[in-house]
Protein backbone atom coordinates (compact mmCIF):
# COMPACT_ATOMS: atom_id res chain seq x y z
CA UNK A 1 0.00 0.00 0.00
CA UNK A 2 1.38 3.42 -0.97
CA UNK A 3 1.70 6.19 1.61
CA UNK A 4 2.37 9.88 0.90
CA UNK A 5 5.17 10.16 3.42
CA UNK A 6 7.86 7.85 4.64
CA UNK A 7 9.13 7.57 8.23
CA UNK A 8 12.42 9.49 8.27
CA UNK A 9 15.59 7.47 8.39
CA UNK A 10 18.10 8.06 11.19
CA UNK A 11 19.78 11.43 10.74
CA UNK A 12 23.24 9.85 10.63
CA UNK A 13 22.35 8.11 7.37
CA UNK A 14 20.82 11.10 5.63
CA UNK A 15 22.41 14.17 4.03
CA UNK A 16 21.59 17.56 5.50
CA UNK A 17 18.58 19.47 4.16
CA UNK A 18 20.92 21.85 2.31
CA UNK A 19 22.76 18.97 0.63
CA UNK A 20 19.49 17.21 -0.25
CA UNK A 21 18.15 20.43 -1.84
CA UNK A 22 21.40 20.76 -3.80
CA UNK A 23 21.19 17.16 -5.02
CA UNK A 24 17.58 17.46 -6.15
CA UNK A 25 18.19 20.83 -7.87
CA UNK A 26 21.13 19.25 -9.72
CA UNK A 27 18.99 16.33 -10.89
CA UNK A 28 16.28 18.71 -12.13
CA UNK A 29 18.92 20.90 -13.78
CA UNK A 30 19.93 18.15 -16.22
CA UNK A 31 16.77 18.93 -18.20
CA UNK A 32 17.27 22.72 -18.27
CA UNK A 33 20.97 22.46 -19.13
CA UNK A 34 20.21 20.02 -21.97
CA UNK A 35 17.82 22.48 -23.62
CA UNK A 36 19.37 25.87 -22.90
CA UNK A 37 23.12 25.19 -23.20
CA UNK A 38 22.66 24.07 -26.81
CA UNK A 39 20.77 27.20 -27.94
CA UNK A 40 23.91 29.26 -28.77
CA UNK A 41 25.10 26.34 -30.94
CA UNK A 42 22.06 26.32 -33.24
CA UNK A 43 23.67 28.58 -35.92
CA UNK A 44 26.76 26.31 -36.06
CA UNK A 45 24.60 23.16 -36.22
CA UNK A 46 22.49 24.82 -38.91
CA UNK A 47 25.57 25.68 -40.98
CA UNK A 48 26.89 22.11 -40.74
CA UNK A 49 23.72 20.04 -41.12
CA UNK A 50 20.92 22.13 -42.62
CA UNK A 51 22.14 25.25 -44.45
CA UNK A 52 19.22 25.17 -46.89
CA UNK A 53 16.44 24.83 -44.29
CA UNK A 54 17.40 26.73 -41.18
CA UNK A 55 14.13 26.15 -39.32
CA UNK A 56 14.65 22.38 -39.07
CA UNK A 57 17.48 22.87 -36.58
CA UNK A 58 14.98 23.97 -33.92
CA UNK A 59 13.98 20.30 -33.75
CA UNK A 60 17.06 19.69 -31.57
CA UNK A 61 15.01 21.35 -28.80
CA UNK A 62 11.64 19.74 -29.46
CA UNK A 63 13.04 16.22 -30.04
CA UNK A 64 14.56 16.37 -26.54
CA UNK A 65 11.21 17.51 -25.09
CA UNK A 66 9.44 14.66 -26.90
CA UNK A 67 11.86 12.16 -25.34
CA UNK A 68 11.25 13.73 -21.92
CA UNK A 69 7.49 13.29 -22.33
CA UNK A 70 7.82 9.65 -23.41
CA UNK A 71 10.26 8.83 -20.61
CA UNK A 72 8.08 10.43 -17.96
CA UNK A 73 5.41 7.84 -18.66
CA UNK A 74 7.61 4.95 -17.48
CA UNK A 75 10.26 6.45 -15.15
CA UNK A 76 7.90 6.98 -12.21
CA UNK A 77 6.21 3.54 -12.30
CA UNK A 78 9.60 1.85 -12.81
CA UNK A 79 10.99 3.61 -9.73
CA UNK A 80 7.94 2.43 -7.74
CA UNK A 81 8.94 -1.12 -8.67
CA UNK A 82 12.76 -1.10 -8.63
CA UNK A 83 13.49 1.70 -6.17
CA UNK A 84 14.46 5.31 -6.82
CA UNK A 85 18.24 5.10 -7.16
CA UNK A 86 18.45 2.34 -9.83
CA UNK A 87 16.15 4.33 -12.15
CA UNK A 88 18.12 7.55 -11.59
CA UNK A 89 21.36 5.70 -12.42
CA UNK A 90 19.85 3.96 -15.47
CA UNK A 91 18.40 7.25 -16.74
CA UNK A 92 21.73 8.98 -16.19
CA UNK A 93 23.61 6.27 -18.11
CA UNK A 94 21.17 6.41 -21.04
CA UNK A 95 21.48 10.21 -21.06
CA UNK A 96 25.30 10.04 -21.10
CA UNK A 97 25.38 7.45 -23.89
CA UNK A 98 22.94 9.55 -25.93
CA UNK A 99 25.13 12.62 -25.29
CA UNK A 100 28.14 10.78 -26.72
CA UNK A 101 25.99 9.81 -29.73
CA UNK A 102 25.13 13.50 -30.15
CA UNK A 103 28.82 14.37 -30.05
CA UNK A 104 29.49 11.85 -32.83
CA UNK A 105 26.38 12.64 -34.94
CA UNK A 106 27.11 12.91 -38.64
CA UNK A 107 23.72 14.23 -39.75
CA UNK A 108 20.82 16.23 -38.40
CA UNK A 109 18.68 13.07 -38.27
CA UNK A 110 21.30 11.28 -36.13
CA UNK A 111 21.52 14.31 -33.85
CA UNK A 112 17.73 14.43 -33.44
CA UNK A 113 17.65 10.72 -32.55
CA UNK A 114 20.40 11.27 -29.98
CA UNK A 115 18.48 14.20 -28.53
CA UNK A 116 15.31 12.09 -28.23
CA UNK A 117 17.21 9.44 -26.24
CA UNK A 118 18.83 12.19 -24.17
CA UNK A 119 15.34 13.33 -23.22
CA UNK A 120 14.32 9.75 -22.49
CA UNK A 121 17.29 9.39 -20.12
CA UNK A 122 16.84 12.81 -18.49
CA UNK A 123 13.27 11.96 -17.53
CA UNK A 124 14.61 9.45 -14.98
CA UNK A 125 16.48 11.93 -12.73
CA UNK A 126 13.75 14.58 -13.17
CA UNK A 127 10.72 12.42 -12.33
CA UNK A 128 12.38 10.20 -9.74
CA UNK A 129 13.98 13.18 -8.01
CA UNK A 130 10.48 14.51 -7.37
CA UNK A 131 9.41 11.09 -6.08
CA UNK A 132 12.35 11.12 -3.65
CA UNK A 133 11.20 14.46 -2.24
CA UNK A 134 7.69 13.03 -1.88
CA UNK A 135 9.07 9.90 -0.12
CA UNK A 136 10.82 11.92 2.56
CA UNK A 137 8.54 14.94 2.98
CA UNK A 138 4.81 15.55 2.93
CA UNK A 139 2.39 18.47 2.88
CA UNK A 140 3.81 21.90 3.58
CA UNK A 141 7.28 20.53 4.28
CA UNK A 142 7.37 19.05 0.77
CA UNK A 143 6.25 22.42 -0.65
CA UNK A 144 8.99 24.17 1.36
CA UNK A 145 11.70 21.79 0.13
CA UNK A 146 10.47 22.10 -3.47
CA UNK A 147 10.51 25.91 -3.25
CA UNK A 148 14.16 25.74 -2.13
CA UNK A 149 14.96 23.28 -4.95
CA UNK A 150 13.32 25.50 -7.59
CA UNK A 151 15.08 28.61 -6.27
CA UNK A 152 18.47 26.90 -6.78
CA UNK A 153 17.31 25.36 -10.07
CA UNK A 154 16.43 28.78 -11.58
CA UNK A 155 20.12 29.65 -11.85
CA UNK A 156 20.73 26.83 -14.37
CA UNK A 157 18.48 28.03 -17.25
CA UNK A 158 19.83 31.54 -16.71
CA UNK A 159 23.50 30.48 -16.91
CA UNK A 160 23.25 27.52 -19.33
CA UNK A 161 23.47 29.51 -22.61
CA UNK A 162 26.50 31.42 -21.27
CA UNK A 163 28.12 28.10 -20.33
CA UNK A 164 27.28 26.58 -23.71
CA UNK A 165 28.68 29.60 -25.55
CA UNK A 166 31.90 29.46 -23.50
CA UNK A 167 32.41 25.76 -24.22
CA UNK A 168 31.66 26.28 -27.90
CA UNK A 169 34.16 29.15 -28.11
CA UNK A 170 36.86 26.92 -26.65
CA UNK A 171 36.20 23.63 -28.46
CA UNK A 172 33.29 23.89 -30.92
CA UNK A 173 29.61 23.01 -30.59
CA UNK A 174 30.14 19.26 -30.25
CA UNK A 175 32.05 19.80 -26.99
CA UNK A 176 28.78 20.92 -25.37
CA UNK A 177 27.78 17.25 -25.36
CA UNK A 178 30.81 16.50 -23.17
CA UNK A 179 29.50 19.18 -20.80
CA UNK A 180 26.25 17.19 -20.64
CA UNK A 181 28.14 13.97 -19.83
CA UNK A 182 30.20 15.61 -17.07
CA UNK A 183 27.16 17.27 -15.47
CA UNK A 184 25.05 14.07 -15.54
CA UNK A 185 27.96 12.02 -14.17
CA UNK A 186 28.35 14.50 -11.31
CA UNK A 187 24.60 14.58 -10.53
CA UNK A 188 24.05 10.81 -10.58
CA UNK A 189 27.26 10.09 -8.66
CA UNK A 190 26.32 12.57 -5.95
CA UNK A 191 22.94 10.92 -5.41
CA UNK A 192 24.36 7.39 -5.64
CA UNK A 193 27.11 8.01 -3.09
CA UNK A 194 25.36 10.30 -0.62
CA UNK A 195 21.59 9.68 -0.67
CA UNK A 196 20.16 6.46 0.86
CA UNK A 197 17.37 4.73 -1.05
CA UNK A 198 14.08 6.41 -0.11
CA UNK A 199 11.70 3.59 -1.15
CA UNK A 200 12.25 0.46 0.96
CA UNK A 201 11.48 -2.96 -0.60
CA UNK A 202 8.28 -3.43 1.43
CA UNK A 203 6.73 -0.33 -0.21
CA UNK A 204 7.58 -1.27 -3.80
CA UNK A 205 4.97 -2.35 -6.29
CA UNK A 206 5.37 -4.60 -9.35
CA UNK A 207 5.69 -2.79 -12.65
CA UNK A 208 2.60 -3.46 -14.73
CA UNK A 209 1.26 -1.56 -17.75
CA UNK A 210 -2.30 -2.12 -16.48
CA UNK A 211 -2.33 0.59 -13.77
CA UNK A 212 -0.75 3.10 -16.17
CA UNK A 213 -3.37 2.42 -18.83
CA UNK A 214 -6.15 2.53 -16.23
CA UNK A 215 -4.88 5.86 -14.88
CA UNK A 216 -4.59 7.23 -18.41
CA UNK A 217 -8.15 6.17 -19.17
CA UNK A 218 -9.36 7.81 -15.95
CA UNK A 219 -7.42 11.02 -16.66
CA UNK A 220 -8.85 11.23 -20.18
CA UNK A 221 -12.43 10.56 -19.05
CA UNK A 222 -12.45 13.02 -16.13
CA UNK A 223 -13.62 16.34 -17.65
CA UNK A 224 -11.90 18.59 -15.10
CA UNK A 225 -8.57 16.78 -15.54
CA UNK A 226 -8.86 16.77 -19.32
CA UNK A 227 -9.54 20.53 -19.46
CA UNK A 228 -6.58 21.23 -17.17
CA UNK A 229 -4.33 19.06 -19.37
CA UNK A 230 -5.49 20.92 -22.51
CA UNK A 231 -4.63 24.23 -20.83
CA UNK A 232 -1.25 22.92 -19.58
CA UNK A 233 -0.38 21.55 -23.04
CA UNK A 234 -1.09 24.95 -24.60
CA UNK A 235 0.98 26.70 -21.91
CA UNK A 236 4.00 24.42 -22.38
CA UNK A 237 3.54 24.60 -26.17
CA UNK A 238 3.90 28.39 -25.92
CA UNK A 239 7.01 28.05 -23.75
CA UNK A 240 8.79 25.57 -26.01
CA UNK A 241 7.82 27.60 -29.10
CA UNK A 242 9.56 30.65 -27.61
CA UNK A 243 12.60 28.67 -26.43
CA UNK A 244 13.13 26.81 -29.72
CA UNK A 245 12.96 30.04 -31.78
CA UNK A 246 14.65 32.41 -29.31
CA UNK A 247 18.13 32.10 -30.82
CA UNK A 248 16.87 32.77 -34.35
CA UNK A 249 14.67 35.70 -33.32
CA UNK A 250 17.20 37.39 -31.02
CA UNK A 251 20.29 36.43 -33.01
CA UNK A 252 19.01 36.84 -36.57
CA UNK A 253 15.82 38.90 -36.67
CA UNK A 254 17.26 41.45 -34.21
CA UNK A 255 20.98 40.86 -34.98
CA UNK A 256 21.95 40.39 -31.33
CA UNK A 257 23.52 36.93 -31.64
CA UNK A 258 26.68 37.79 -29.69
CA UNK A 259 24.64 38.85 -26.67
CA UNK A 260 22.05 36.06 -26.98
CA UNK A 261 23.10 34.21 -23.78
CA UNK A 262 22.64 37.42 -21.77
CA UNK A 263 19.23 38.23 -23.21
CA UNK A 264 18.11 34.63 -22.64
CA UNK A 265 19.30 34.86 -19.03
CA UNK A 266 16.86 37.75 -18.56
CA UNK A 267 14.00 35.53 -19.76
CA UNK A 268 15.03 32.60 -17.57
CA UNK A 269 15.31 34.76 -14.45
CA UNK A 270 11.83 36.08 -15.21
CA UNK A 271 10.52 32.53 -15.09
CA UNK A 272 12.28 31.96 -11.78
CA UNK A 273 10.81 35.02 -10.11
CA UNK A 274 7.32 34.05 -11.24
CA UNK A 275 7.71 30.66 -9.54
CA UNK A 276 8.52 32.42 -6.28
CA UNK A 277 5.59 34.81 -6.79
CA UNK A 278 3.25 31.87 -7.40
CA UNK A 279 4.22 30.24 -4.10
CA UNK A 280 2.83 33.34 -2.32
CA UNK A 281 -0.12 34.10 -4.58
CA UNK A 282 -1.50 30.56 -4.67
CA UNK A 283 -1.78 30.44 -0.87
CA UNK A 284 -3.78 33.68 -0.87
CA UNK A 285 -5.96 33.34 -3.99
CA UNK A 286 -5.95 29.63 -4.94
CA UNK A 287 -4.78 27.77 -8.05
CA UNK A 288 -7.80 28.56 -10.23
CA UNK A 289 -7.73 32.33 -9.78
CA UNK A 290 -3.95 32.58 -10.24
CA UNK A 291 -3.91 30.42 -13.40
CA UNK A 292 -6.92 32.23 -14.90
CA UNK A 293 -5.48 35.67 -14.15
CA UNK A 294 -2.09 34.68 -15.61
CA UNK A 295 -3.67 33.37 -18.83
CA UNK A 296 -6.00 36.38 -19.18
CA UNK A 297 -3.07 38.80 -18.78
CA UNK A 298 -0.96 36.79 -21.22
CA UNK A 299 -3.77 36.77 -23.78
CA UNK A 300 -4.02 40.58 -23.60
CA UNK A 301 -0.25 41.09 -23.88
CA UNK A 302 -0.05 38.65 -26.82
CA UNK A 303 -2.88 40.40 -28.68
CA UNK A 304 -1.20 43.81 -28.27
CA UNK A 305 2.22 42.52 -29.33
CA UNK A 306 0.77 40.58 -32.28
CA UNK A 307 -1.15 43.65 -33.50
CA UNK A 308 1.92 45.87 -33.14
CA UNK A 309 4.12 43.53 -35.20
CA UNK A 310 1.36 42.84 -37.74
CA UNK A 311 0.62 46.51 -38.45
CA UNK A 312 4.07 47.93 -37.68
CA UNK A 313 6.15 45.40 -39.59
CA UNK A 314 9.80 46.26 -40.20
CA UNK A 315 9.15 49.92 -39.40
CA UNK A 316 8.27 49.22 -35.76
CA UNK A 317 10.72 51.43 -33.81
CA UNK A 318 10.55 49.50 -30.52
CA UNK A 319 10.42 45.98 -32.01
CA UNK A 320 13.15 44.33 -29.90
CA UNK A 321 12.03 45.71 -26.51
CA UNK A 322 8.44 44.70 -27.36
CA UNK A 323 9.54 41.17 -28.28
CA UNK A 324 11.54 40.86 -25.04
CA UNK A 325 8.63 42.10 -22.92
CA UNK A 326 6.30 39.66 -24.68
CA UNK A 327 8.72 36.70 -24.37
CA UNK A 328 9.34 37.58 -20.72
CA UNK A 329 5.57 37.61 -20.14
CA UNK A 330 5.34 34.07 -21.59
CA UNK A 331 8.08 32.80 -19.25
CA UNK A 332 6.45 34.58 -16.31
CA UNK A 333 3.00 33.20 -17.18
CA UNK A 334 4.35 29.64 -17.31
CA UNK A 335 5.72 30.05 -13.78
CA UNK A 336 2.31 31.20 -12.58
CA UNK A 337 0.09 28.79 -14.55
CA UNK A 338 2.09 25.64 -15.37
CA UNK A 339 2.37 24.05 -11.93
CA UNK A 340 -1.14 25.11 -10.94
CA UNK A 341 -2.65 23.52 -14.04
CA UNK A 342 -0.83 20.24 -13.36
CA UNK A 343 -2.12 20.32 -9.78
CA UNK A 344 -5.68 21.05 -10.98
CA UNK A 345 -5.49 18.09 -13.36
CA UNK A 346 -4.58 15.83 -10.43
CA UNK A 347 -7.13 17.23 -7.97
CA UNK A 348 -10.01 14.85 -8.89
CA UNK A 349 -7.63 11.87 -9.05
CA UNK A 350 -6.31 11.59 -5.50
CA UNK A 351 -6.97 7.83 -5.40
CA UNK A 352 -4.48 7.27 -8.28
CA UNK A 353 -2.32 10.37 -7.67
CA UNK A 354 1.09 8.73 -8.20
CA UNK A 355 0.37 7.15 -11.57
CA UNK A 356 -1.91 10.01 -12.66
CA UNK A 357 0.85 12.57 -12.05
CA UNK A 358 3.06 10.59 -14.42
CA UNK A 359 0.32 10.49 -17.07
CA UNK A 360 -0.51 14.21 -16.71
CA UNK A 361 3.16 15.27 -16.97
CA UNK A 362 3.80 12.97 -19.94
CA UNK A 363 0.74 14.20 -21.84
CA UNK A 364 1.20 17.92 -21.21
CA UNK A 365 4.93 17.79 -22.01
CA UNK A 366 4.78 15.36 -24.94
CA UNK A 367 1.76 16.94 -26.66
CA UNK A 368 3.23 20.45 -26.32
CA UNK A 369 5.69 19.63 -29.10
CA UNK A 370 2.72 19.37 -31.49
CA UNK A 371 2.45 23.14 -31.01
CA UNK A 372 6.16 23.96 -30.78
CA UNK A 373 7.31 22.05 -33.89
CA UNK A 374 4.97 23.65 -36.48
CA UNK A 375 5.48 27.05 -34.82
CA UNK A 376 9.25 26.75 -35.20
CA UNK A 377 8.98 25.55 -38.80
CA UNK A 378 6.77 28.57 -39.62
CA UNK A 379 9.45 31.07 -38.54
CA UNK A 380 9.89 33.62 -41.35
CA UNK A 381 12.58 35.95 -40.04
CA UNK A 382 10.18 37.86 -37.79
CA UNK A 383 8.55 37.09 -34.41
CA UNK A 384 5.10 37.28 -36.04
CA UNK A 385 4.45 33.50 -36.54
CA UNK A 386 5.58 32.72 -32.99
CA UNK A 387 3.35 35.45 -31.53
CA UNK A 388 0.39 34.35 -33.65
CA UNK A 389 0.79 30.70 -32.58
CA UNK A 390 1.17 31.70 -28.93
CA UNK A 391 -1.94 33.89 -29.07
CA UNK A 392 -4.00 31.02 -30.50
CA UNK A 393 -2.60 28.59 -27.90
CA UNK A 394 -3.30 31.08 -25.10
CA UNK A 395 -6.88 31.48 -26.37
CA UNK A 396 -7.43 27.71 -26.16
CA UNK A 397 -5.78 27.54 -22.72
CA UNK A 398 -7.95 30.36 -21.38
CA UNK A 399 -11.10 28.81 -22.88
CA UNK A 400 -10.26 25.46 -21.25
CA UNK A 401 -9.66 27.18 -17.90
CA UNK A 402 -12.93 29.10 -18.06
CA UNK A 403 -14.80 25.90 -19.01
CA UNK A 404 -13.17 24.14 -16.06
CA UNK A 405 -14.31 26.84 -13.64
CA UNK A 406 -17.81 26.96 -15.16
CA UNK A 407 -18.13 23.17 -14.80
CA UNK A 408 -17.06 23.33 -11.17
CA UNK A 409 -19.65 26.04 -10.44
CA UNK A 410 -22.38 23.94 -12.09
CA UNK A 411 -21.39 20.87 -10.08
CA UNK A 412 -21.41 22.87 -6.89
CA UNK A 413 -24.87 24.36 -7.61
Amino acid sequence: MHHETNPPRPAAHRPSTAEFVGMMATLFAIMALSIDALLPALPAIRAEFSPDDSNRVQLVVTSFVLGMGAGTLVSGPLSDSLGRKPVIVAGGLLYMLASLAGWRAGSLEALLLARFFQGLGASGPRVVGLAMVRDLHGGREMARIMSFVMTVFVLVPALAPLLGAAVMALAGWRAIFFLFVIFALFATSWVTLRQPETLPPDRRRPFRPGPILAAMREVLTTPASLLAIVAATMVFGMLFSVISTAQQVIGEAFAKGAAFPLWFAVLALGAGTSGLANSRLVMRHGMRKVATAALTTQWGISLVALAAFFFGGDALPFAFPLYMVWALSVFFMVGLAGGNLNALALEPLGHVAGTASTVVSALSTGLSVLIAIPTGLAYDGTPLPIMASATVACTFALAAMLALRRGERLNAA
